[in-house]
């Protein structure tokens, strides 16, 4: 009666182990340059959420009915927001910024007015990046691309 072999041999790891490393050498750059497309994609949804805080602001600033209103009161509690003339939040961090409502260092933030910058938390890459413009309420996002953000 012959004994039955029981686990693996040597030589059988050392194949199973050599396949998993040439599928993770593989794998590993796909990965690698899927950080880009991430802070792409969150810098895309900031904008997206610009966009909506600025519409929200001047609509509850034209609710008001009042063209000479230089805050709006977003209700529940929070801040007053500061507003332009025409009804838009201010590039500052009590207009944009406080509309928004970020967490924080969910992104590194400048205030140049009439102008605010977003870049992903650490400023880095700097190319990467979304702008509010005060004056006509316009966000540009034409710099968050994958490309951009490596």
């Amino acid at each position: 009666m012959s004994e039955q072999q029981r686990g693996f041999t040597l030589i059988e790891l050392i194949v199973v182990i050599v396949i998993l490393g040439i599928l993770a050498a593989t794998a590993l750059p796909r990965f690698v340059n899927l950080q880009g497309d991430a802070r792409a994609s969150s810098m895309k949804g900031l904008s997206g959420s610009v966009r909506a805080a600025t519409e929200l602001v001047r609509g509850k600033w034209l609710a008001v009915g009042s063209s000479t209103a230089t805050t709006v009161d977003p209700g529940g509690g929070a801040a007053l927001i500061d507003v332009t003339a025409a009804g838009l939040p201010q590039a500052s961090a009590t207009g944009i910024e406080r509309a928004l409502n970020l967490s924080a260092n969910a992104y590194d933030i400048q205030h140049a007015s009439p102008v605010t910058t977003f870049r992903p938390f650490g400023g880095q890459p700097a190319a990467c990046l979304v702008t509010y413009n005060q004056g006509t309420g316009a966000v540009d996002d034409t710099a968050a691309t994958a490309a951009l953000c490596q």
